[in-house]
């Protein structure tokens, strides 16, 4: 519903008599001044434009003189001196304005209209199409326009113009864009996300943005994602694909880093992927692992390495850096699957899944709101992992309306907190992102503050540092996202308990990375179909995949429970 609003400001009042008004003439041809003046605007010279403008207005009368002005008036804006282009603005008929010019002054009107709080004003000033602005405004148009709607009260509108505005943003501005498209779309209900997601037209730039969100929360796509012809699968090597999708590359290169520092977390994801490689019965492609040595350069050497041996597909790498080394390149020869999260989206054709801290904290809000939690304690440990996982976690719950009462951060032998514990009184869940042996020192402090009753989510850290059923029994009832093939198993692979008496690689926290490593073996395979389902998603060791309109591997966790020290499968996994 929209937000009435109490007062509108004599300058928005005025903005609304100039827009309203019935006639328009035509202004007159620019002049060579004028063109040479707007030439130092898109130059980045807004003062010297303005000047020269407003020195050229002094000369004429009638139109040509409200175009002038009115163009002198954006420059000052982009000048930052408001006062001054406010001040002219009120010397301009804009009904005598037309093309670039007119445009450039609705787009002023309704940035400061934003900046007075009359959203109504900014988007009367906005009813066109910004077609006869340069490209460059077009994007501010869509913000001044999402702006003004989500203050009066339409977040999913407002979402809308902000995933136009975003397919023309890049860098630092496009992920603040994508992220306050995401705080938007959390703030609606389930039934409103869906019915409004499901209306939208074939190629509006906001269905993906509002599929990403029902996957979220376990709601099911209208139609599979939309992928433009820069995101399309180079497949042409590939026999075709088998009637169940199965459809893998024909000379596949895996990255990783068999040396140094993260060649201990390598070794259970090669493994993995082995695994599924060699369960497979069917066609398989050639593979060749090769060592990225950690670091970005060696990630960079590796990749070329790959493409000079005429891999048509590359598997990792597997480190943050060495993925955003990857990711900044403009182009890339050879798709990939990387396997952890860049800064940046994934290139055009490739693909990202990771299992970050921050999937952990989303999953977590997703599953207490799911059960109308609405007021949570949040207990993190103070390492990079509880950081990333609470803040996700917040931010996520935050905007789906939710409250966090308390954030208390433990070390790795957790102080007595009763205090504080005390004091988060009126809670109805708690959110334990940190690892076993921190929840178990954890579990008799919030027994004595009365909170072992309400309901305890943890993270996936949860099950680090466990193993021994009668102290692990401390951690009964507490809920975690795990992987599928721990918590109830997975075809084609050997249950996980069995695999691990014989394999170092699949025992204990290394489980997981086994897991996500036979996951990147399916998903190679499987990329095709995966990019073009509206279904159910492809079932996994790690959960239920999806592959997203920008090149991202969602995943939906199995949900487990400790039940007398060992982990147990909840319910249907949510």
């Amino acid at each position: 519903m929209n937000k009435p609003v109490a007062r509108i400001s004599a300058l928005s009042l005025s903005m609304l008599l100039f827009v309203g008004c019935a006639t328009t003439s035509v202004a007159p041809t620019s002049t060579p001044a004028q063109q040479a003046a707007i030439a130092l605007l898109e130059q980045g010279k807004p003062r010297e434009a303005a000047q020269q403008l407003e020195a050229e207005a002094a000369l004429v009368r009638g139109a040509g003189k409200s175009q002038l002005l009115a163009d002198a008036a954006f420059a000052w804006h982009e000048a930052k001196d408001d006062a001054r282009a406010r001040m002219l603005m009120t010397q301009v008929q804009q009904r005598q304005l037309s093309g670039a010019s007119r445009q450039r002054f609705q787009l002023l009107q309704a940035e400061l209209a934003v900046a007075d709080k009359q959203p109504v004003a900014a988007l009367q000033a906005l009813t066109e199409n910004p077609t006869q602005l340069p490209t460059a405004l077009h994007a501010r148009w869509y913000l001044a326009r999402a702006q003004a709607l989500e203050a009066n009260g339409d977040a999913f509108n407002a979402a809308a113009d902000r995933a136009r505005a975003g397919v023309l943003l890049s860098g630092a501005e496009r992920t603040d864009n994508q992220r306050a498209i995401t705080r938007l779309l959390a703030g609606l209900d389930d039934a409103t996300l869906g019915t409004r997601t499901a209306a939208l037209p074939a190629g509006d730039p906001l269905y993906n943005h509002a599929g990403r969100a029902l996957i979220a929360r376990g709601l099911p796509l209208p139609r599979p994602f939309d992928r433009d012809a820069a995101w399309q699968l180079d497949t042409g090597k590939r026999p075709a694909a088998d009637a169940d999708g199965y459809r893998p590359p024909v000379k596949m290169a895996v990255l990783l880093p068999l040396s140094g520092n993260l060649a201990t977390a390598a070794a259970p994801v090669r493994d993995g992927l082995l695994a599924g490689y060699y369960g497979e019965t069917r066609r398989r492609p050639q593979i060749d692992f090769i060592d990225t040595k950690g670091n970005a350069a060696g990630a960079i050497a590796a990749y070329d390495k790959a493409v000079a041996a005429g891999a048509d597909f590359v598997v990792g790498p597997l480190g943050r850096d060495e993925v955003d080394a990857l990711f900044h390149r403009q182009q890339l020869q050879v798709p990939l699957l990387a396997l952890n999260r860049g800064k940046d989206t994934p290139p055009a054709g490739s693909a990202g899944f990771s299992l970050a801290p921050e999937d952990d904290g989303i999953m977590a809000a997703e599953y207490l709101l799911g059960r109308e939690r609405g007021n949570v304690l949040v207990i993190a440990s103070n390492d990079e992992t509880g950081r990333r996982a609470s803040t996700a976690f917040k931010e996520r719950f935050g905007e789906r309306g939710g409250k966090v009462a308390a954030t208390i951060t433990v070390s790795d032998t957790p102080a007595d907190i009763g205090a504080q514990l005390r004091q988060a009184a009126g809670v109805d869940a708690v959110l334990l992102a940190v690892k076993g042996n921190q929840a178990r020192a954890l579990a008799p402090q919030l027994a004595l503050a009365g909170l072992s009753a309400v309901t305890r989510v943890g993270t996936s850290q949860l099950v680090a540092n466990t193993g021994k059923a009668d102290e692990d029994m401390a951690l009964d009832g507490i809920a975690f996202p795990s992987e599928t093939w721990t918590s109830r198993g997975v075809a084609g692979l050997p249950a996980a308990s069995s695999l691990a008496s014989s394999l170092p690689t699949a025992r204990g926290g290394a489980a997981r990375l086994f897991a996500f490593g036979y996951d990147a073996w399916k998903i190679t395979a499987y990329l095709e179909k995966l990019a073009n389902s509206t279904g159910a998603g492809l079932s996994g060791a790690t959960g239920t995949l999806h592959l997203d309109g920008f090149g991202n591997v969602l995943r939906t966790p199995a949900w487990s429970t400790f039940s007398g020290g060992h982990p147990v499968a909840i319910g249907d996994g949510r």
